[in-house]
This record gives structure tokens, C-alpha cells and sequence, in this order.
């Protein structure tokens, strides 16, 4: 689903270059260091966010585009924050376009999501978000 993406699709290849495979990513579901929430609509996957539990990283957030504009993005993503508050984050962070033009960059800032003012070796810019204690 990942390469479905409206904007910032990334090809199953791409991922197998940053070691990024079906193995390593269903290891990591597996083991706990990346919990996720998953959307599904009639029994497809529409939609998933997974963050990282060691670091308080947001991985991914990924929509099928026929699916957006539907809140599920700020569902999944609101789901995913509250998971990694509960591993005792209060700070997550993810790397966001750094272009006005994409979709993501208003959506996360719209949401309360801070520019670091870094960006990662992607050319990503790196945005946290502070959660509130339980």
C-alpha cells in the first residue's frame, strides 16, 4: 500500500534500499517495536500508522488516496500518539515534507505538530509533538 500513496509513495524497492522488507516490518509488528493502528474498509487495508516504541517516532502514516479527506489520517495518527504516551513518550517526532505545496505539511501543523527546524538525511523536516501526561 505504501507505493499507493497520494504524495511521498515509496516503492516496495525503495524500501528494500533502507532495509525495509514484508520480513523486518512484520518482525518489528511482532516483537512490539512497531505497534500500529490499521483502517480497513470491507476487509482491505486503507489506511495505517505505526510508530516506533523505542523512540517515540511516528514511521509512517499512509492513506489510500480514494480515502482521504475522511479523518481517518487524524484518527489513526491521534490512535498511534496515544499508544506511544501510554510506552511514556511525551515527546514524538516524524519527518514531514518540507514543501508548503504537500498535503502533509499543513496537516500535521494543523494538528499541533512543531518544526524542530532539523531535517533528517531524507530531506525530511522534522516535526514533535508534546503529549500530556495520563
Amino acid at each position: 500500500m505504501r507505493g499507493m500513496t497520494r504524495e511521498n509513495a515509496i516503492s516496495e524497492h525503495q524500501l528494500r534500499i533502507r532495509g525495509i522488507t514484508a520480513r523486518s516490518w512484520s518482525d518489528d509488528i511482532r516483537t512490539g517495536a512497531l505497534p500500529g493502528q490499521v483502517c480497513t474498509v470491507r476487509g482491505k487495508i486503507v489506511g495505517y500508522c505505526f510508530g516506533a516504541s523505542n523512540s517515540g517516532e511516528i514511521v509512517v502514516l499512509a492513506l489510500l488516496p480514494d480515502f482521504e479527506d475522511r479523518g481517518i489520517g487524524r484518527e489513526l495518527l491521534q490512535r498511534m500518539t496515544k499508544d506511544l504516551a501510554e510506552l511514556g513518550h511525551r515527546k514524538l517526532f516524524l519527518g514531514c515534507s518540507p514543501d508548503p505545496k504537500n498535503r502533509s505539511y499543513g496537516f500535521y501543523r494543523h494538528l499541533g505538530w512543531r518544526s524542530t527546524k532539523t531535517f533528517d538525511d531524507h530531506g525530511d523536516e522534522i516535526l514533535e509533538f508534546s503529549v500530556s501526561g495520563p
